[in-house]
C-alpha cells in the first residue's frame, strides 16, 4: 500500500523518462522500481507522463509507496485510452504532447532517461538540445543500465567525430550505469539536498 506522501514539500523533483513496456529483461523492471524508492525515500518528487503501463507505471508505484509525490502529465487522448494512473499525487490532463513535455520541464530540477523506445528518445533529446540552446541549465542523465545505450552512446561519439557535435555537448549530460549514484549526481548538481538514509538503497 503507498504510504501518505508528507505534507512538507519536497526536497527535489525528478522527472523520469521511460517506457510504457516493460521490456524484455527483468532488470529494467527491477531498476524502474528502484528509482522510485530512491526518489521517495530521499524526500523526492516524480514528474513523469502519467501513464500506468510497462516502467512508467512501475516507477510511478514505487515512488507513491516509498512516501513520495507523483506529479503525472498526460494528454487526453492516452487518458481516454485509459493509460493514466489513477493515484498520482497530482494528475495533470493536456491537451496535446507539447503542453505535456513543457509542463513536465518546468516541474523538474533534473531529467533521468532509462530504458525505453522513441517516445524516451524524443523527451531525452529534447531536454538535451533545450539545456545546449541555453533554455534551462537543468542536469540531464541518462541511465544505461545493462548497456541498453552503448549503441546509442557509440552513435554520438562518431557524431562528434565527424564535427556534428562538440565534446562539451557530451558533457551536458552524465551517464551511469547504476540508478542512486546517476540520481545523486543529478540532484547535487542542481543544487539541491536530499534525504540521507542510514540504510542507503
Amino acid at each position: 500500500m503507498p504510504t501518505t506522501p508528507s505534507p512538507t514539500p519536497p526536497s527535489f523533483s525528478v522527472c523520469v523518462y521511460c517506457g510504457a513496456r516493460p521490456g524484455d529483461e527483468p532488470l529494467f523492471a527491477e531498476t524502474a522500481r528502484q528509482v522510485g524508492q530512491w526518489i521517495g525515500a530521499h524526500g523526492g518528487q516524480l514528474v513523469y507522463g502519467g501513464g500506468s503501463n510497462g516502467l512508467m507505471g512501475i516507477v510511478a508505484d514505487a515512488t507513491l509507496a516509498a512516501g513520495g509525490r507523483v506529479v503525472g502529465i498526460i494528454p487526453q487522448a492516452l487518458v481516454d485510452k485509459e493509460w493514466a494512473h489513477p493515484h498520482c499525487t497530482e494528475l495533470h490532463v493536456v491537451d496535446t504532447m507539447h503542453e505535456r513535455k513543457r509542463m513536465m520541464a518546468e516541474r523538474a530540477d533534473a531529467f533521468i532517461a532509462l530504458p525505453g523506445g522513441i517516445g524516451t528518445f524524443e523527451e531525452f533529446f529534447e531536454v538535451w538540445t533545450w539545456r545546449q540552446l541555453g533554455y534551462h541549465n537543468k542536469p540531464v542523465g541518462l541511465l544505461n543500465l545493462n548497456g541498453y545505450y552503448d549503441g546509442l552512446l557509440t552513435f554520438l561519439r562518431s557524431v562528434v567525430k565527424h564535427q556534428f557535435m562538440g565534446e562539451w555537448q557530451m558533457d551536458l549530460i552524465a551517464v551511469d550505469d547504476h540508478a542512486p549514484a546517476l540520481l545523486e549526481k543529478l540532484v547535487q548538481s542542481a543544487g539541491l539536498q536530499y534525504n540521507v538514509l542510514s540504510d542507503a538503497l
